[in-house]
């Protein structure tokens, strides 16, 4: 689900906490190193998520936050912030070429440049919560 979150936006509140928990506290925050990744690059986007639609004539950025059943991925348009709630159950990770996020047949891909690289710790950590709140130990190396 992709919420309009540049003003106090309650059902986003509501549905986020209803299907990915409430943000992890202060404590865990710190134990886990952080919960949130620093801003990506989007290079491109689907037709549905693009609710501002992003002409992407200009470098457009989106981070992503961790919550104990999902992430949220937050994205902004000059001075609108959208926000697209996904389900560890309904994520699935691409990385070619781009990194990219699906879920429900929508998609967000990001560039792999330096700020990629520089975020590779914390999508490591995305995909190990994930493994580990669906119990898919197979993945593991």
């Amino acid at each position: 689900m992709v919420f309009d979150t540049t003003y106090n936006n309650e059902d986003f509140n509501e549905q986020s906490v209803l299907l990915l928990g409430k943000s992890f506290s202060f404590l865990e925050r710190i134990k886990q190193g952080g919960i949130g990744s620093s801003r990506l690059i989007i290079e491109s986007i689907s037709p549905k998520l693009d609710l501002g639609k992003l002409k992407f004539s200009e470098t457009d950025y989106g981070n992503i936050e961790l919550r104990p059943k999902g992430i949220i991925v937050h994205y902004t348009r000059k001075l609108e912030r959208f926000s697209w709630i996904i389900p560890y159950y309904r994520l699935v990770i691409y990385n070619s070429q781009f990194f990219s996020i699906h879920a429900n047949g929508n998609f967000i891909q990001f560039s792999k440049n330096k700020n990629y690289i520089a975020n590779k710790k914390f999508i490591d950590k995305m995909i190990d919560i994930k493994n580990d709140y669906l119990n898919l130990s197979y993945y593991d190396s």
